[in-house]
């Protein structure tokens, strides 16, 4: 294993590369990276480094927005197969007619789309800035794709009208509401945290709802010392780092991506070392895509 990360960090020397983990990456793959954290905030960060390679130790659609954010940069996803499920429940093809079927209505993506659903939507938001985005709209209703979850949540908090595709997070949705329920029974004095993506009565039963960098940032600046953590269970190792005096626990046995497991030590090895695997995305596709990022970030 020391071998393997002593190749990787002479590799990303050589190669003036980034390595970027998401929260939900393994816990060696997090410990090797440069930065870690949530989809859009590693893409930021990864357009704002001189780096001339990206290695992007996530899902697909978050390596494409990293491409989208740095055009001129490689970027390399260590897995081809690392995918999002919820990502895949909308293609460009079934946006196009959920748009027909309410016409002149704006368009609001999750970031956990791909590039082409991207470039068809008129503005992209995170689990964090969802509400933001949808209240900066100047229109009554919107349509919000794919996330169910979290568009129901979305529109709890705002007047508009959120009109929901039928997407959602497998691995949020695995957390049940009794899971949680048992939970607080075995671990009373516990704050629970819940990500947006999981069910509304998930959502109810939750002390905070947060996104994955939000945890991190509600937990760091609570007193309180112990969490239910309603989220991929990968997270508690950023936790526990971030914070090692508090405790953590996990709600479900069944709250595991697989996808953002795929990625281990020896595919970023190999990723810098072959080139694997390269994002490439059409001209078009990017500059309409980087549209709807920018301007939520201008939000």
């Amino acid at each position: 294993m020391d071998d393997i990360i002593d190749s990787i960090i002479s590799l990303k020397s050589e190669r003036s590369a980034v390595i970027l983990a998401h929260n939900y990456q393994l816990p060696e793959v997090q410990d090797i990276a440069d930065v870690t954290g949530d989809s859009l905030e590693l893409s930021r960060k990864a357009a704002e480094t001189k780096a001339d390679v990206i290695v992007f130790c996530g899902v697909h659609f978050m390596a494409e927005t990293a491409k989208i954010l740095s055009p001129t940069r490689t970027v390399l996803l260590p897995d081809k197969h690392a995918g999002c499920p919820m990502a895949d429940m909308i293609t460009a093809d079934d946006l196009r007619r959920f748009k027909a079927a309410h016409p002149g209505l704006p368009v609001v993506a999750y970031v956990n789309t791909s590039a082409e659903v991207k470039a068809l939507s008129d503005i992209c938001c995170t689990s964090a800035n969802a509400v933001r985005v949808v209240e900066s709209l100047d229109a009554g209703a919107v349509l919000f794709v794919p996330d169910k979850s979290l568009g129901s949540y979305v529109g709890a908090h705002t007047s508009k009208k959120v009109i929901t595709y039928s997407g959602f997070c497998p691995t949020h949705h695995r957390i049940l509401a009794q899971d949680v329920v048992a939970a607080k029974r075995a671990h009373p004095e516990a704050l629970v945290i819940a990500h947006p993506e999981c069910t509304p009565d998930v959502v109810k039963l939750a002390d905070a709802v947060e996104s994955t960098s939000g945890v991190l940032r509600y937990v760091a600046g609570s007193s309180v010392k112990e969490f239910i953590v309603c989220t991929e269970r990968g997270l508690l190792h950023g936790l526990s780092k971030a914070s090692p005096e508090k405790v953590f626990h996990n709600p479900s046995p069944l709250n595991i991506c697989p996808n953002m497991k795929k990625i281990t030590l020896e595919k970023v090895l190999w990723s810098l070392q072959d080139n694997q695997h390269e994002i490439e995305l059409p001209e078009d596709v990017m500059n309409s895509a980087r549209k709807a990022i920018e301007g939520m970030i201008a939000i």
